[in-house]
């Protein structure tokens, strides 16, 4: 069922925890769309007994309540949120595809908190300079992306919500829609992860609670993406993992090697012959880069 978390302005943020209750805590941020119920492969959090991990639904997903308007930024507020309401005051992060620009307002706006940060597939952020932000990115993605800012500039305001009105539709009546549309763009080195039955079940899980209520959380995401962030990442202070597999065509490479020119002592690490959902299974060497900084004692 999760658990409730309230925010300072009110919002009610829905949150779940897995692992050892004295292990390390690891705040977890899932893809778009997503839910904190495709954070973990099964069995993950009792094979590594020295964390603890936290999740949460960002607004707009699930039962997560609303926020419109929201910056990446915000995510520092929310996630210090639902840190304190397990009572815990430090912690690392962790942000996959969608998740790792929230990742990354953690690390730069929450430095007292954060020990270490690691995005896997992440993003850039839209005004990156010198990265030519949609090269070789999927279809797909160009075109989600490209309504969102149409929306923000007002040349077709209400373009991204029919849009995403309409895939919420079908993904609530099927969701392998979903990734029968992603397929269609993945590279050959995604298919056998996506066919794993352990991943598959995960994403077909988080993609139907992700947009069981509303799809404002995939809405409110592409637009926070493409709109100021809301912080600097050259201001980071925390150690910083960036992997990216450098056949994915979902958040191009090109934007962790941004990344990595500008975070201050950031760590890349750029996989051969893997994609963009190699990330859900490299959980495990990103969790032992953590132990290395000091994060899982």
């Amino acid at each position: 069922m999760g658990h409730p978390v309230r925010t300072d302005d009110g919002r009610v943020l829905v949150a779940e925890e897995w692992g050892n209750p004295s292990g390390a805590p690891v705040v977890l941020f899932h893809g778009t769309p997503g839910t904190r119920l495709g954070t973990l492969l099964p069995g993950l959090a009792e094979q590594h007994p020295g964390f603890r991990f936290l999740a949460y639904d960002r607004p707009g997903y699930g039962e997560s309540r609303r926020a419109p308007g929201r910056r990446v930024a915000d995510a520092a507020r929310d996630a210090a949120a639902v840190a304190d309401a397990f009572g815990v005051e430090r912690f690392a992060v962790i942000g996959r595809s969608g998740g790792g620009p929230h990742a990354l307002a953690c690390a730069a706006l929450l430095p007292d908190r954060v020990r270490a940060a690691a995005v896997l597939v992440g993003l850039a952020p839209p005004d990156a300079a010198g990265l030519d932000w949609y090269a070789d990115m999927t279809p797909f993605n160009v075109h989600e992306y490209g309504l969102a800012r149409a929306h923000l500039d007002g040349r077709d305001p209400g373009g991204l919500e029919r849009d995403l009105t309409a895939r919420a539709v079908d993904i609530r009546r099927d969701p392998v829609r979903l990734l029968d549309d992603l397929c269609a763009d993945l590279s050959p080195h995604d298919l056998p992860v996506v066919e794993d039955p352990r991943v598959r079940a995960v994403l077909l899980r988080t993609y139907q609670e992700a947009l069981r209520v509303s799809h404002h959380g995939w809405l409110d995401d592409c637009l926070a993406f493409v709109r100021p962030w809301g912080f600097d990442v050259s201001s980071i202070t925390s150690p910083v993992l960036l992997w990216h597999g450098l056949d994915d065509a979902f958040s191009p490479v090109a934007h962790t090697r941004w990344l990595a020119g500008r975070i201050p002592g950031a760590d890349p690490v750029l996989v051969p012959d893997a994609g963009h959902f190699a990330a859900q299974l490299a959980l495990p060497d990103v969790l032992r880069w953590m132990d290395g900084q000091g994060v899982g004692r």
